[in-house]
């Protein structure tokens, strides 16, 4: 079952209040949607720059830089003389954050949020693990604080969104390697983005979302304790959980 979808529209006459670069943004993530959604499919060509700038609301300028923001991402693709193109799906950057954002927002169903979690399960386990070898004492009292953020303002608030995820960019950052810190910003956006359909998706009173901190706490613990096997198992446990609690989330919708 997919989520509902955002309605898309144009951009108002004084959206990003003028700004060019907030503008082009703003009509990149409206064709992205649009893109994601299958409303412009695979192959579809913008042949007319200047209807699709004037239906836009905006200049031609502003509609090529969000053009170049999505040939960037691996959206579409430009030739000369043939205009641009929608890309097929498996040359879509599906890592890049924004892109991750735009396909949650527009419609996720549950093999989107499989693959995210199966991104996740290849990662961070060994991760954890890792960190549990090299963290310092500096990255463990920053951690411990994260969750104190986390628990102090729960996951329904920004503050303990924002510590939540904080906690996971520190596992990262505690195994000392550039090539897995370079994957935080995907993984980072995953959690995000699974976070805010639990919550929607468990708002009711009736169906309260399930609480996270002893999974973090124990994974926590582990670390500290600089035990990589058991730091692996309470990732991978951690992760098995928030799977299971979005996809009940997702058949709330």
């Amino acid at each position: 079952m997919a989520r509902p979808q955002l309605a898309i529209t144009p951009p108002a006459a004084n959206d990003a209040c003028g700004a060019s670069g907030r503008l082009h943004d703003s009509v990149a993530s409206r064709l992205a949607a649009r893109i994601l959604t299958g409303e412009y499919p695979v192959g579809h060509v913008f042949v007319a720059e200047v209807q699709h700038a004037d239906a836009l609301g905006v200049s031609r300028s502003v509609l090529r830089e969000a053009f170049r923001m999505l040939t960037a991402k691996g959206l579409v693709s430009s030739r000369p003389k043939s205009g641009t193109r929608v890309n097929a799906r498996r040359h879509w950057n599906l890592l890049d954050h924004e892109v991750l954002a735009w396909q949650v927002a527009c419609g996720a169903d549950e093999a989107f949020l499989r693959n995210l979690f199966e991104l996740r399960m290849v990662v961070e386990p060994e991760a954890a693990a890792l960190a549990a070898l090299r963290r310092d004492e500096r990255q463990l009292a920053d951690m411990a604080n994260a969750l104190e953020a986390m628990e102090h303002h729960g996951l329904a608030n920004k503050p303990g969104r924002a510590a939540d995820l904080r906690f996971h960019e520190l596992v990262l950052e505690a195994t000392h390697n550039e090539m897995l810190l370079a994957l935080a910003d995907p993984i980072l956006t995953a959690i995000a983005s699974t976070t805010a359909i639990k919550q929607e998706g468990n708002a009711a009173p009736e169906n309260p979302p399930r609480c996270p901190m002893p999974e973090h706490r124990e994974l926590h613990r582990h670390i500290a304790d600089a035990n990589p096997a058991r730091a692996r198992r309470a990732m991978a446990r951690l992760i098995d959980l928030a799977l299971a609690d979005t996809q009940l989330a997702l058949r709330r919708f």
